[in-house]
């Protein structure tokens, strides 16, 4: 696949809640996943799908109730695709609301090998 096809079918899958299917599909399997330093409840580095796949579920340990999800983009250059994700979101021990966050994505031989998320601490 492309990279235009790889960022399409990632925000479809992420609009309609299939998540697991995205990683399952479209990530390497020696994907990197990056987070912004001084994230809490994270480390700034994961390598590999079953570590991906770990961090997937801490954040979800941590969420209370998700509301909804809107995704804005892709916007494809060369091999990287970027999209803003703001979440309608409850999480534990916090009040119902926005997070906003953009994501950036690297594609090499048809499928991710990197992903890097960008927001508010």
């Amino acid at each position: 696949m492309t990279t235009q096809e790889i960022a399409t079918k990632w925000a479809e899958y992420c609009r309609t809640g299939q998540m697991d299917k995205a990683l399952l599909e479209l990530y390497s399997q020696d994907c990197v996943s990056l987070e912004m330093e001084g994230a809490q409840g994270f480390p700034q580095r994961v390598e590999g799908m079953e570590a991906i796949l770990e961090k997937g579920k801490i954040w979800e340990s941590m969420v209370e109730e998700f509301h909804g999800l809107e995704i804005e983009g892709p916007i494809v250059a060369g091999n990287h695709f970027t999209a803003t994700m703001k979440m309608d979101i409850t999480m534990k021990g916090r009040p119902r609301g926005i997070d906003e966050e953009i994501a950036l994505y690297r594609v090499e031989n048809g499928k991710i090998v990197s992903e890097q998320f960008f927001y508010a601490l």
